[in-house]
């Protein structure tokens, strides 16, 4: 008896959405996708055929970094490191295994680019649901590495940054700096108002710590974009960080804007009251002007990764946050193996730089020794002529 053709398009994606295991058995995204195909005959598709076998493979240096925002070298080196775990996930029902090579290359396209995923799949040769299931394995895969890539530095690593660091501008003992930045998405079916910031855009945030070269030393994403920088930060791992003494040996500290609390391991900037003294107008621009290493870092990593400065197509706020730190991870692998690239200057008026109440229970003591020790760097920090 043969099958009806309806009966058997249903059959078909339901075998498909049992492939991808992110214990979901009704995977909204493939769903929106694939779901049309139970009422009509599903039309061929003009496609480019064979682009990565004969067309990237024919790309030079840069113009292989043009379009996939990384050096061939980073692909391949990326690439050998996740080759063996796109092998082991993909299935294989009956048709041959795309490549983990083109699967890595459709990932980094996804992300790299604001284009459709109707675009893509013209360009690669794949259908929606399959680019999809591509895109979420490899990033599935990249955030399995973050704890390899995004460190908290050694003793070691802490002298060097202090050192480079303090050549920047002469602010001595910093070992890295703290900020959050909104990632826009599209938005979520379940409370959608949680996840407005403050320019009116559903986002979710991502707060990062990086090291004097831009490399991320810390990430934590996932929370909606309405909640402010200090409440994301009290909730992250750097919070109990500051009350380690070996997270920060030698009294060393994080710069963070004015959004956070003054702690002896995170100096802030004094507020403008417009009765600051000369030493404490230069101790703000010379914090000024090294906290901008983390502006440049977020802009460097959405300049490579376009997806996250334009919006993350997606309705699963559960994933999101994969996605986040897999780019990030990318972004710290580039930077490891020396691949420039033109970072974007980003506007920071959507972040709210007032002071949150929500670390009110410090310690009254911490911060005495906190303005203290604030107080000690403004009087010996070299004053700048102009100020």
């Amino acid at each position: 008896m043969k099958m009806d053709t309806n009966v058997l398009k249903i059959v078909v994606i339901n075998n498909l959405l049992e492939i991808i295991d992110d214990s979901s058995s009704s995977d909204e995204e493939l769903f929106a996708i694939t779901a049309n195909t139970r009422y009509k005959r599903k039309e061929a598709t003009p496609r480019i055929e064979n682009y990565v076998e004969n067309v990237v493979h024919l790309y030079g240096d840069s113009q292989f970094q043009s379009h996939f925002r990384m050096q061939r070298r980073t692909f391949e080196v990326i690439l050998e490191l996740i080759a063996d775990k796109i092998r082991e996930r993909t299935v294989k029902p009956g048709r041959p295994a795309i490549p983990a090579e083109k699967q890595l290359l459709i990932t980094l396209w996804v992300l790299g680019t604001p284009d459709s995923y109707r675009s893509v799949c013209d360009r690669f040769g794949v259908g929606k649901a399959t680019a999809i299931v591509c895109v979420r394995n490899v990033v599935r895969i990249l955030y399995n590495y973050s704890h390899s890539f995004i460190m908290w530095p050694t003793t070691e690593k802490i002298t060097a940054s202090v050192a480079a660091f303090k050549n920047m501008s002469g602010f001595p003992g910093v070992i890295g700096a703290i900020d959050g930045t909104h990632i826009s998405i599209t938005a979520p079916k379940e409370h959608p108002e949680a996840y407005v910031n403050r320019k009116g855009i559903h986002s979710i945030q991502l707060q990062g710590v990086c090291d004097e070269k831009g490399m991320f030393i810390h990430c934590y994403a996932g929370y909606p974009g309405a909640v402010h920088d200090q409440r994301v930060f009290m909730k992250s791992e750097v919070a109990e960080y500051l009350k380690s003494a070996a997270k920060f040996p030698g009294d060393v500290h994080l710069l963070g804007d004015a959004a956070y609390m003054l702690h002896t391991h995170m100096m802030v900037p004094y507020k403008d009251n417009g009765h600051l003294t000369r030493a404490q107008k230069n101790y703000n621009y010379c914090h000024s002007s090294t906290r901008m290493v983390i502006e440049r870092s977020f802009g460097l990593l959405k300049g490579r990764r376009r997806r996250l400065l334009d919006n993350l197509p997606m309705i699963r706020t559960d994933l999101i946050p994969q996605y986040i730190i897999a780019c990030c991870v990318i972004h710290n692998i580039c930077l490891l193996k020396n691949d420039q690239f033109q970072p974007l200057a980003l506007h920071t008026s959507d972040k709210n730089n007032t002071q949150c109440g929500v670390n009110g229970n410090v310690d009254t003591n911490e911060k005495a020794l906190a303005k203290q020790k604030r107080d000690a760097i403004a009087a010996a920090l070299p004053t700048r002529e102009d100020i």
